[in-house]
């Protein structure tokens, strides 16, 4: 406990204005103290850095000073509901101070020493707090750099808030004393590791750098404290703890806490991964996420009446942890509102303006009375407005651009035009689109012609193609069966002109247009075709039978024939084949493809006429013909029986005649 006998500062007037009166906490650059504003006549939070760091800041340059004040005037113009207001800044004996909103309550790491851990409910309504406050930096170009508990102050709620977060208010403090000190120490030591261990980005480690990124990721681990009542990584050193950061993913909640939802570990999960690229592009981002899982996992539990408090002693097989849902109409308005009890103050304020009038019309007077004095008067204007001016065009214009278009074109376009402009492509989960091509950019943060920081992140979304699926395997299902199979693959069913089929009953598939395994898009018409069961009639077998007599068969059966002839060995007009096969159904009038031999070739009868018989009968024997021989064996052939060239199968007997 902080002992407030030896500090000199107690009861000390600041600036011939805040009066100190208490000390409440004191931390690693800064001690704060409660004072009361004399002029405003109000309770405000003092926060005066230490001697050893104002003098480390002295050895860091003259320029310590001069971005201390910078700071102090940049937060002080970051108006939010859950960022602690910075009202005025100053240097008292030497030690650079600032003056804040007080805010009645503790701080997130008090309560934790109390509650250990927080129901899942408390800890999404303190972190989507927390991250509308760095949102709200962010957008002005701040990054906080040392997010922790012990720098987000938990406002009690009016009803009696120590019993339940949900309802309080949340504040960020330390924007400014953290980018200040750690400005000078980049002129000092390069890029030196200015955030506590425990919530410490992998890349302020290994390169030194920070963006709004690793706010996200302090966010995260923050979150992964109150869901789990301890930070994920501990060591003897903290270059140990911070390493660690580095070479290790932060484990799921659920792994210590059993019975968290899965949402809560994949939102853990996205804020803290090791590559920067990978995390929600800042504050603005992990709210949305986070949001969208506090209403899905509220949705998932609407008729749930009673929401358990985690304990210590849950054994593993509990139930997942029940989250509600809280809509923002729910809360209370004050609760919605932070800032409407600081409207009180400024009225009260009021009445001191005319004094500070008068005050000044008069010194006006005096300096306006002297030729030098308006010239001064003219001078000091000038260059006031030229500071503003200066100052309003960096803030306001200067520090920014316009995002490049990026939409349509394909990724390496994207990254080539980005890298022209100096701009840092990150990657969203790429979906499927019905227009464009795979790995072409259907969407960026922030828009084409949007403004964005000089050298500032843009988000893609890149194309994964039109969405396909294989169309399911429904041959042999019942239609109902198969339509559902269909339905839930996200196709359209209509049905065909049914079938006669000899294996399937009839109303079973016989088959799908496209076929099954076809790849087609979404609400594609798939036709399915049904069983009528078998034909009627049987086709009998034929293969082998004179063509007359098949055709009188099927004729007989009220079916049509189809001839088609070809060279076979056969004998001519037998049938070779049929189609449809024997034993198959078909109804009347079905056309049957009949096969039918033309006979084996013809070949030529050669000229034996005037030849010597024995010579004849040689020639003709050797060409396949058996031969008959008439009269005289051994005279000249006169006649041939079939006579010369004609065509006759092969092995056709030929007579000859010899005399």
């Amino acid at each position: 406990m902080d002992t407030q006998v030896a500090d000199t500062l107690l009861g000390s007037l600041l600036d011939g204005r805040y009066r100190i009166r208490g000390r409440v906490a004191r931390g690693g650059m800064a001690t704060v103290y409660t004072a009361t504003d004399e002029r405003l006549e109000r309770t405000v939070a003092v926060k005066i850095i230490h001697p050893s760091q104002a003098s480390d800041a002295r050895g860091r340059g003259p320029g310590f000073g001069h971005r201390f004040t910078d700071e102090a005037k940049t937060i002080a113009r970051l108006t939010h509901p859950n960022v602690v207001a910075v009202y005025d800044q100053g240097i008292h004996q030497g030690l650079p101070y600032l003056v804040m909103e007080y805010v009645r309550g503790r701080t997130l790491r008090d309560v934790l020493a109390e509650r250990r851990r927080l129901h899942p409910d408390e800890a999404l309504a303190i972190t989507e707090q927390m991250l509308a406050a760095l949102a709200a930096a962010h957008r002005a170009g701040l990054v906080h750099r040392d997010v922790k508990p012990e720098n987000v102050l938990v406002a009690e709620a009016p009803t009696g808030g120590a019993a339940n977060l949900v309802d309080s208010v949340v504040k960020v403090a330390d924007f400014g004393l953290a980018r200040a000190v750690a400005a000078s120490a980049d002129d000092a030591n390069g890029n030196q590791l200015m955030a506590t261990v425990a919530y410490v980005a992998p890349e302020l480690v290994t390169e030194g750098h920070s963006d709004a990124r690793t706010d996200v990721y302090a966010a995260g681990i923050v979150l992964f404290e109150m869901l789990t009542g301890r930070v994920p990584y501990e060591g003897d050193r903290p270059v140990d703890v911070a390493w660690q950061h580095v070479d290790r993913d932060v484990p799921a909640p659920s792994t210590l806490v059993p019975g968290l939802p899965r949402a809560l570990d994949e939102l853990v999960a996205r804020a803290t991964r090791r590559d920067p690229g990978a995390r929600p592009t800042d504050a603005g981002a992990l709210l949305a996420e986070a949001q969208a899982a506090r209403e899905d996992l509220g949705n998932q539990n609407t008729r749930t009446a009673v929401i358990r408090r985690v304990t210590d002693d849950m054994p593993v097989s509990q139930p997942t942890m029940v989250v509600a849902a809280v809509q923002p109409a729910q809360r209370p308005s004050w609760a919605r509102l932070p800032e409407a009890e600081a409207r009180p103050h400024r009225r009260r304020a009021a009445p001191a303006q005319p004094g500070l009038v008068d005050r000044l019309g008069v010194v006006r007077e005096r300096v306006a009375a002297a030729s030098r004095g308006r010239l001064g008067i003219v001078a000091a204007v000038l260059a006031l407005v030229l500071v503003a001016t200066a100052g309003g065009w960096w803030f306001g214009v200067g520090r920014y651009t316009v995002a490049p278009e990026l939409v349509s074109l394909t990724k390496a376009q994207a990254e080539a035009q980005a890298t022209r402009g100096g701009f840092t492509l990150v990657y969203a989960d790429p979906q499927h689109h019905a227009e464009v091509p795979r790995d072409g950019v259907i969407r960026q943060d922030p828009a084409s012609a949007e403004r964005i920081l000089k050298g500032g992140s843009i988000t893609l979304t890149l194309s994964l193609g039109p969405e396909r699926f294989p169309v399911p395997d429904v041959v042999g299902k019942d239609f109902e069966l198969a339509e559902a199979d269909l339905v839930s693959s996200r196709l359209v069913v209509e049905k065909g002109s049914p079938r006669y089929d000899d294996s399937l009953p009839e109303g079973v598939v016989v088959e799908t247009k496209p076929a099954a395994g076809t790849e087609v898009r979404p609400d594609t018409k798939i036709t399915v075709i049904l069983s009528r069961g078998r034909a009627p009639i049987t086709v009998p077998n034929l293969v082998g039978k004179n063509l007359n007599e098949a055709r009188s068969t099927l004729a007989g059966l009220g079916l049509e024939v189809v001839e088609e002839r070809q060279e076979s060995d056969k004998p001519r007009d037998e049938v070779l084949d049929q189609d449809p096969k024997n034993g198959a159904g078909v109804e009347r009038g079905t056309k049957v493809r009949l096969q039918v031999s033309n006979g084996p070739p013809q070949v030529a009868v050669p000229r034996v006429v005037d030849l010597p018989c024995q010579q004849a009968k040689q020639q003709l024997e050797g060409q396949g013909f058996p031969v008959s021989v008439q009269f005289n064996p051994e005279g000249t052939v006169r006649f041939q029986n079939p006579g010369e060239n004609s065509q006759v199968p092969p092995g056709t007997q030929i007579t000859i005649g010899c005399f």
